[in-house]
């Protein structure tokens, strides 16, 4: 079977926060699997080469991937099987069905083989029948693979604005990569955590909810004397195949999308007007950002098919409002030219969902230092 080079393939996508961080790495995803038509609605925008399919995991065969593939083996599988069954903010219910999500991301690791893997999760995932859940997934490939993990990271420690805690397991084959250590994913070049304000001081308030034909917001960065190196690589252009040329174009021009408002009673912005930096709203339990710290983990919420559940979302440093999906995206990580869902709340269930790119590039750039990313006709020249 031939390879395909630097190609990963990336299960529960989601928006594409695993797949961000592997083009930066010098991979490409060339396919990205989620039920979630929502969640994956933008994909095909900011991945221009990706092929995006809404399979039930739980139920797909070879001859799925190999009707996108075809007989070429990819070099990575990477992916968060959905996490809510072992979060220790939900019900941690032991029959979740999502639980059996994880085995189902290790099948896939046996059918497809590829070079290495790597699976992201909640912290809860260590915990009870859910590690038993892990554990035996790790064991069914463990004869094939070396394994590094389970461990934790935390997405500040790589220089993110947020402290948002992830388990990561990753797997190589031993004759691909050179050997591998979980000393070897430490932190990563801007190990100091960044602050609220060094990555979102520079965004605009929300405008007044006006969209384009695209069905997107489009405003103009604030004027700012003297950007971060954090908001000046969030507003770099992207590279290789990434990015949607409408985001571009409007980039290029100073703009950016996802500045929608949310609307608040005059009782709720007294409530938030009263609240101190770093600490807790009294009613809605929303915490209030600080400048000069970090953000607390982003949630998620709940789709339709759980009963549409928003999470709390920070409160802005000194705006009486909740975060705009635009500054949202920059605590997570993601750049600019980077776009969501055309509405605040799947926009919002997206980030809430992800993985850090900031996090993502980091652990995947150590493994793409340790394989050989040379093409069959660079080998052969």
């Amino acid at each position: 079977m031939a390879d395909l080079c630097n190609a990963v393939v990336d299960l529960f996508a989601g928006c594409g926060g695993l797949s961000l961080g592997a083009h930066y790495a010098g991979f490409e995803s060339v396919l990205a699997v989620d039920i979630d038509q929502q969640l994956s609605s933008s994909l095909t925008k900011n991945f221009n080469n990706t092929v995006v399919k809404h399979w039930d995991l739980s139920k797909t065969s070879r001859e799925d991937f190999t009707s996108v593939l075809g007989d070429r083996r990819i070099s990575g599988l990477i992916g968060g099987p959905p996490c809510q069954g072992f979060s220790t903010i939900g019900k941690r219910a032991i029959d979740d069905p999502r639980n059996e999500l994880i085995g189902h991301f290790f099948r896939h690791v046996s059918m497809l083989t590829p070079k290495f893997f790597v699976l992201e999760n909640v912290p809860g995932i260590l915990k009870d029948s859910a590690w038993k859940c892990l554990e035996n997934g790790i064991d069914s490939i463990a004869s094939k693979y070396r394994i590094v993990g389970p461990f934790t990271v935390n997405a500040a420690h790589f220089g993110a604005a947020t402290s948002r805690s992830r388990v990561i397991v990753i797997g190589y084959g031993s004759n691909e990569v050179n050997p591998l250590e979980e000393i070897d994913f430490g932190c990563g070049p801007d190990a100091e955590p960044a602050t609220v304000g060094a990555v979102i001081g520079d965004l605009v308030s929300p405008g007044d909810g006006t969209t384009d034909e695209t069905g997107y917001d489009w405003l103009p960065y604030r004027h700012y004397s003297s950007l971060s190196a954090y908001a000046s690589r969030s507003r770099e252009l992207p590279r290789g195949n990434l990015g949607w040329e409408v985001a571009i174009d409007y980039l290029k021009r100073g703009q950016a999308s996802g500045f929608l408002p949310t609307r608040h009673t005059e009782a709720v912005i007294r409530r938030f007007e009263g609240t101190e930096a770093g600490s807790t709203e009294r009613v809605s339990r929303y915490p209030r950002l600080d400048w000069n710290s970090q953000c607390a983990t982003l949630r998620a919420g709940t789709g339709p098919e759980r009963g549409s559940f928003q999470a709390a979302r920070p409160i802005h440093p000194i705006e009486p409002r909740v975060i705009t999906i635009r500054e949202a995206a920059r605590l997570q990580g993601f750049p600019d030219w980077f776009v969501f869902h055309p509405t605040i709340w799947h926009s919002f269930r997206m980030i809430g969902n992800s993985v850090s790119p900031i996090v993502s590039h980091a652990l995947l750039r150590i493994i793409a230092e340790n394989t050989d990313m040379r093409s069959a006709k660079m080998a052969a020249a």
